[in-house]
């Protein structure tokens, strides 16, 4: 976004999940440098300092916060969420940035297979606790980043199977939270219209950044991120439209949307999936639940 048309964010708090590294921590470069107040999340603590420092120096801009989050842990997202509620009283931006891929089958605290558990189920959960703070701040936006690979979710979610127990692969299981990403922000959308809160979905391009590479990661996962990394975009590039859906004025009231480049795209057929957008959204609510009782 040049300089010359920057928004001023000024009196904006814009959250940014996994802000700590890849197209995360450049998002919130870009935004601490407009004006924004920037709160950025990290589960190791140290890797979080160092970005804390590192986004403060190149943003030139004290108005930065690190705070802790698990998205993989429901006690981390609850703690979390108090936490922010209590010492910020605004909420303009959520963006939820977090994500990985997993090459084995894996799970959260709670138990959920931990590619839909954080990359979704974690995401839900934390929108549902600050969505008061959302609409009390209104206008603000909710932004989830998802990718290209929801496409590859060939046969859709398979509502049976969400935790893939009858089989596991870890591109399948991407595709399939990826997938889960827009059809829970085109939910979002139907159900905050009329609030002023705006929801959108962005794929951000293939991103040259430690995607890929946790400890998670292994095998073909790995190699594939290594070797495909000279054509992929640098983690500034693939940040621009969370930016801009986060900042611009020209997207202020558009929403229900999906983004590629800054530009409004057409998902695939299963992300405009009105039922199971809905589904989707009563089925998270219910695993949530059980995990409460």
């Amino acid at each position: 976004m040049s300089s010359k048309i920057a928004p001023d964010l000024h009196d904006q708090v814009i959250v940014i999940t996994g802000g700590n590294s890849g197209i995360g921590k450049e998002a919130a470069v870009a935004l601490a440098a407009i004006g924004a107040t920037v709160v950025i999340t990290a589960r190791n603590p140290a890797k979080g300092q160092a970005a804390l420092a590192d986004v403060r120096q190149r943003s030139g801009s004290s108005r930065v916060e690190l705070m802790d989050l698990d998205l993989a842990d429901f006690a981390s997202i609850r703690s979390f969420a108090a936490e922010l509620l209590a010492r910020i009283d605004r909420r303009d931006v959520l963006v939820n940035n977090a994500g990985g891929i997993i090459s084995d089958r894996v799970h959260t605290a709670q138990g959920f297979e931990m590619t839909f558990g954080a990359n979704h189920l974690g995401h839900f959960l934390l929108t549902e606790l600050l969505l008061d703070r959302l609409v009390q701040s209104a206008p603000s936006r909710v932004v989830t980043v998802a990718s290209i690979a929801h496409r590859f979710a060939l046969s859709g979610l398979s509502f049976d199977d969400l935790q893939g127990d009858l089989g596991y692969s870890s591109m399948d299981a991407y595709a399939k939270s990826k997938l889960a990403n827009i059809l829970f922000s085109n939910e979002l959308a139907r159900r905050l219209e009329g609030t002023g809160v705006t929801s959108n979905a962005l794929h951000p391009g293939g991103v040259r950044s430690g995607f890929g590479k946790s400890d998670h990661n292994r095998g073909i996962d790995r190699i594939a991120m290594v070797v495909g990394a000279p054509f992929l975009r640098s983690p500034k590039g693939g940040a621009k439209t969370t930016v801009y859906l986060a900042s611009s004025p020209a997207v202020a009231g558009a929403t229900g949307g999906y983004y590629v480049r800054s530009k409004r795209h057409t998902p695939s057929k299963r992300a405009r999936d009105a039922d199971a957008a809905r589904r989707l959204w009563e089925e998270s609510e219910s695993l949530v639940a059980q995990a409460d009782a």
